[in-house]
């Protein structure tokens, strides 16, 4: 893998990082309601789901995991079902005042384990892994090393995209400052939240 593949991957990759999925849209809305930082820690619980997701693309795993139609209905089911769970709470939650935003700093690795589990629901970030970064792959030079290489590039630009969302659903608070406003805008996230999930359900391997 030389230079100019990798500056090849970066806007590729970068271009994925900053599509807006139900991860990205997740950060946003918890920016919104808990602050940058918290959605920017709760987001590690998203790179822990692709790292190991890098890991079985590198071991090879992902791939024979990807080619099973049972497992890939059943992770499209699980993943969709929480989708329209994660969008019924968040219809459903009342305007945030200063008592919730304390007690959700104290529930942080709540909402981590809610990025990890959307995103290892989703399973069009298999598909990422399995079709995307081996096109960056040399087949003659060291496979893992480059999966290491491009792998932590993904995080590092995923990380940046987190961080990006997250100052956005922060802008957006301070124009959603009353609660009815707070409101609509948490029934807008939860109605994309439903979408993706329908987006899921009528996913097919390519």
């Amino acid at each position: 893998m030389d230079l100019t593949t990798l500056w090849l991957f970066i806007p590729a990759c970068f271009a994925l990082n900053l599509a807006p999925g139900p991860n990205n849209l997740l950060s946003m809305s918890n920016a919104k309601r808990y602050g940058v930082n918290t959605a920017c820690l709760a987001g590690i619980g998203r790179l822990s789901a692709f790292l190991v997701m890098i890991a079985l693309a590198a071991s090879g795993l992902a791939t024979l995991l990807y080619a099973s139609e049972k497992l890939f209905l059943a992770i499209k089911l699980l993943g969709a079902a929480y989708l329209f769970w994660l969008a019924y709470q968040l219809w459903f939650a009342a305007p945030g005042d200063e008592r919730e935003f304390e007690e959700r700093q104290r529930g942080l690795l709540g909402l981590a384990r809610q990025e990890f589990l959307l995103a290892a629901g989703n399973p069009k970030a298999i598909l990422i892994f399995t079709a995307f970064l081996p096109q960056f792959v040399d087949p003659a030079g060291h496979v893992v090393l480059q999966f290491t290489v491009l792998g932590a590039l993904f995080l590092l630009l995923e990380w940046v995209a987190i961080v990006g969302y997250a100052y956005v659903g922060a802008f957006l608070r301070h124009w959603f400052s009353r609660p009815a406003m707070r409101r609509l805008f948490n029934r807008g996230c939860a109605s994309l939240l439903a979408s993706a999930g329908v987006g899921l359900l009528v996913a097919r391997r390519q």
